[in-house]
């Protein structure tokens, strides 16, 4: 708990002084889509990765999901990852297949089961940013997300 307590407070000093371009780290990555896409697209930024010591092949990686005005993200997956998710700032519409779609405002979060199919994630302003701070509890070496294939 107070791993996430820390992370949340550099997450929010983070989130209080955007970077500028030449600031964005060479990891920092936008999806291919977004070139194709109608909506902007998500940009995952990653703050912290490392082995957890006591459960052995598994990896702690915090990031933060930055989603400019009217941005959506490709449906995915996250592997076998658990995730959590908190809103930063903004709003952000999420749905799991099999879920009716939600709306997460500032202040709130989620989690994804390993294995879940994420088929919405959107931020709800055409004029505002959202940004996430998302989790990961995933197996050493695994991606973080999986775009579905275009058809």
């Amino acid at each position: 708990m107070q791993i996430i307590g820390g992370l949340l407070a550099v997450a929010t000093l983070t989130a209080a002084t955007p970077p500028s371009p030449s600031d964005q780290p060479a990891h920092a990555t936008t999806p291919p889509a977004a070139v194709a896409s109608r909506h902007p697209t998500e940009t995952l930024t990653p703050l912290l990765q490392q082995s957890l010591p006591n459960v052995k092949g598994k990896t702690f990686t915090s990031a933060i999901v930055d989603f400019p005005p009217d941005a959506r993200a490709r449906p995915h997956r996250h592997g076998k990852a658990f995730v959590y998710a908190y809103v930063l700032e903004g709003s952000v519409r999420s749905g799991l297949a099999g879920e009716p779609a939600r709306t997460y405002h500032q202040g709130e979060n989620w989690v994804e089961q390993p294995g879940a199919h994420h088929v919405l994630t959107e931020n709800t302003s055409r004029t505002e940013r959202a940004k996430l701070l998302v989790v990961f509890v995933s197996d050493t070496g695994d991606k973080l997300k999986v775009d579905d294939p275009t058809s």
